[in-house]
């Protein structure tokens, strides 16, 4: 039985590089056609290595050229909707989160389903009354009305972190806040706050990777290029006669850089945080 072990594992190994590799082939086919000229891109050559460094497609992408518009001022949007929208959705989700875990109140057992309900509605079936909504509100067609948008679809699942995340916060700790005084906002900023890095983490991450990779309410709320967020900008990207692969790649890139930044620096506090039970019930 000993012996087989390593060879179990060599061939679990294998097969887990066999899959890795499927898996990045996209991956590399995405980040050789950006470095190639446009003569080298076609489908004869997509597996081939570029015969350089070509970097002119990433600033054709960024800046644009007479054909298309440059990604650069889309890419400023998304980062003035990501950041404010991930930011406000946490913080509420966190609220919520807390005085459904820790203040139980007559109507909790509703309210919470009831929150989490939003979570499986899907996004097409209420773009018509979303557009009325935001045109009534006067915030139709400005990054305002998109934040808003992405603020009230993240707090179903923001709640759902932060309330499975403050049940294992010790109830003790609650209650003897209350016999020193301490009000509801008071034990929420002075104890719960500081114990929630892991659920803010994890719920960080989550928003921000969803709002930034959103397209379909990019495209239905906002309807001018100077406030339409990069992956809207993205899809108009491609030329209308000619397209550019090699320029699509590299921004294509360019639009997913922010994400993977998130995921290289983050990755490890996100997975203590799931570790920590802010996914779990």
């Amino acid at each position: 039985m000993s012996a087989a072990r390593p060879w179990g594992r060599g061939l679990a190994y294998a097969v887990l590089v066999c899959a890795a590799a499927a898996y990045l082939l996209p991956i590399y086919v995405l980040v050789v056609t950006s470095m190639k000229s446009f003569a080298e891109v076609g489908l004869a050559r997509m597996w081939a290595p570029p015969s350089g460094l070509h970097f002119s497609s990433f600033v054709q992408a960024w800046a644009g050229s007479a054909t298309h518009r440059g990604l650069g001022p889309n890419f400023l949007n998304s980062l003035k909707l990501t950041v404010p929208a991930t930011l406000l959705s946490a913080i509420l989700g966190s609220m919520n989160g807390y005085v459904l875990a820790k203040w139980r109140f007559r109507g909790a057992a509703v309210v919470f389903p009831a929150i989490l309900f939003g979570m499986f509605i899907p996004y097409q079936s209420i773009l018509i009354p979303l557009v009325q909504t935001l045109q009534r509100m006067h915030m139709y067609g400005t990054l305002p009305g998109l934040i808003f948008v992405h603020v009230v679809y993240g707090i179903p699942i923001t709640t759902l972190i932060f309330r499975n995340y403050y049940a294992g916060v010790p109830t003790e700790l609650v209650e003897a806040a209350k016999i020193d005084g301490a009000g509801l906002w008071g034990i929420y900023q002075r104890i719960v706050l500081p114990l929630s890095i892991p659920a803010f983490v994890v719920a960080v991450i989550w928003q921000f990777t969803s709002i930034w990779n959103d397209f379909l309410f990019g495209v239905i709320v906002t309807s001018k290029p100077d406030v339409q967020p990069i992956t809207v900008a993205l899809n108009n990207l491609a030329g209308s006669f000619v397209v550019e692969w090699n320029v699509q790649m590299g921004g294509a890139l360019l639009a997913a850089l922010p994400t993977l930044l998130v995921y290289i620096f983050l990755g490890r506090y996100f997975m203590r945080g799931l570790m920590a039970g802010s996914l779990k019930g």
